[in-house]
């Protein structure tokens, strides 16, 4: 069967104006343009529409949804599976979230007890998911999944005071870096405090303390740019400076 632009959008819930522009950016062609000057969709184009909003749905940009679909090597089917895989894994995180809001407001209107660790639960889950997407891939082949299953694990059994406490550490480092950065000395007092606090930091995170891992940390944050930016976002060095110190912390030093 085939549709016209204004058929295809009401059908697919898009506005004609988006499918113009994904004509416009070559991420979804129509399948000719017939004699009146109109955009005619059939069903390769349909399929394709599915893939774009599955895609759009987990917050995938356009320009990845493009290199994505448009590749050779793009297996629909597979496609879908994984689609259906991190839509089941986001249905989780919304009956998560939505089971804290039943429970909090029967609190509020029934007088029932809901434990601090219980009204945490669907955002640590939610921190999860988002690490996961951002950084699961290169975290997941350096460190295997037991490791990252088993961080995952410990984040999500802390109590509410371990939560805090971990938040705290995390600006401490922070701070603590940038007087340390100051000193130019990745081997003085501030800097191997800061190196220190990581440690703690990391040991709410992982579960465990590993130095090697340690130092494998601290060099990703200089090779992997989404990490420097973190520690660099207010002037270049930082990132690379941590890294000396926990080298230094660690005995690991290259």
């Amino acid at each position: 069967m085939e549709y016209t632009i204004q058929k295809l959008g009401k059908m697919a819930g898009v506005s004609t104006r988006t499918l113009r522009y994904y004509d416009e950016i070559g991420i979804l062609k129509p399948a000719r343009i017939n004699s009146s000057g109109y955009r005619i969709y059939g069903k390769t184009e349909v399929d394709r529409l599915q893939q774009i909003l599955f895609y759009r749905e987990l917050e995938v940009s356009l320009s990845d949804i493009k290199n994505i679909v448009t590749s050779p090597s793009f297996d629909a089917t597979k496609a879908l599976k994984e689609h259906r895989k991190k839509l089941l894994a986001k249905r989780k995180q919304l009956n998560l979230l939505i089971a804290n809001i039943d429970k909090t407001i029967a609190v509020s209107e029934e007088g029932i007890t809901m434990a601090d660790k219980e009204k945490f639960e669907g955002f640590k889950q939610r921190m999860i998911e988002d690490n996961e997407k951002k950084y699961g891939k290169e975290i997941r082949e350096k460190y295997g999944d037991k490791q990252v299953d088993d961080s995952n694990n410990a984040f999500k059994n802390m109590t509410k005071e371990q939560y805090d406490e971990f938040e705290k550490l995390g600006a401490s480092i922070i701070s603590t870096l940038k007087e340390a950065f100051a000193t130019g000395d990745p081997a003085g007092e501030l800097a191997q405090k800061t190196a220190e606090l990581h440690h703690k930091w990391l040991t709410y995170a992982w579960g465990s303390y590993n130095k090697e891992a340690h130092a494998g940390l601290a060099q990703m944050y200089v090779v992997d740019e989404r990490f420097t930016a973190y520690y660099d976002k207010e002037q270049p060095g930082p990132a690379e400076f941590l890294r000396d110190a926990i080298f230094i912390y660690t005995g690991m030093k290259k």
